[in-house]
């Protein structure tokens, strides 16, 4: 028999366990009708609802973003040229954007995000670029983080679109290409613009 203080107890269990999972059922929703969303989010986040495929194209994503936001911060620490500045700051805030929509998507999935670059992406780009100055960190700035690091991020996402078997990954990457292209359009031309 229950007596006062274990009800107590047990209403405020179930309290708290309806409180935390009204945003997950929100987040894995996306303000959309699926019909197994709220049985995903109900189950937890610790067992993800996507492939392993799926779970390392989301991964090799954020590590991308995040090596877009790293270097992006360190250009606008050490250039001087007002183009590349600007350039460095569009890089991170729209990588950010890119990456809290993937954490978002993410979470909703229960798929555990790298928040940090990775070594082999961070170490390639700070060992490139942290010992530059002045034109010549400008150059391999657009070159390898505008350029190189789009082309790559480019192929990636065409290979989600192709390859993922979820279906929110797919339209993330969709709309996320877009913008890739568009940096690396940017790049393009701003590498032309510097060989002048």
């Amino acid at each position: 028999m229950l007596n006062k203080k274990n009800v107590s107890r047990l209403l405020g269990v179930a309290a708290v366990t309806a409180l935390i999972g009204l945003p997950l059922a929100h987040a894995q929703t996306g303000g959309t009708n699926t019909s197994n969303a709220a049985t995903s989010s109900a189950s937890g986040s610790a067992q993800s609802s996507v492939s392993k495929g799926d779970r390392e194209f989301m991964e090799d994503i954020a590590h991308a973003n995040l090596a877009e936001i790293a270097t992006g911060k360190m250009a606008l620490e050490k250039t001087q040229n007002a183009e590349v500045k600007q350039f460095a700051q569009k890089m991170i805030d729209d990588h950010t954007k890119a990456q809290d929509e993937l954490k978002q998507l993410a979470d909703a999935k229960g798929v555990k995000l790298p928040d940090d670059p990775g070594m082999a992406k961070k170490t390639k780009a700070m060992t490139t670029l942290k010992p530059l100055t002045g034109d010549t960190f400008d150059k391999q700035y657009i070159k390898h983080a505008g350029v190189g690091d789009h082309e790559n991020a480019h192929k990636l996402l065409a290979k989600v679109q192709s390859k993922a078997k979820d279906a929110d990954l797919k339209v993330y990457a969709e709309k996320t290409i877009k913008a890739v292209d568009e940096h690396l359009n940017m790049a393009k031309s701003m590498e032309q613009n510097m060989k002048k």
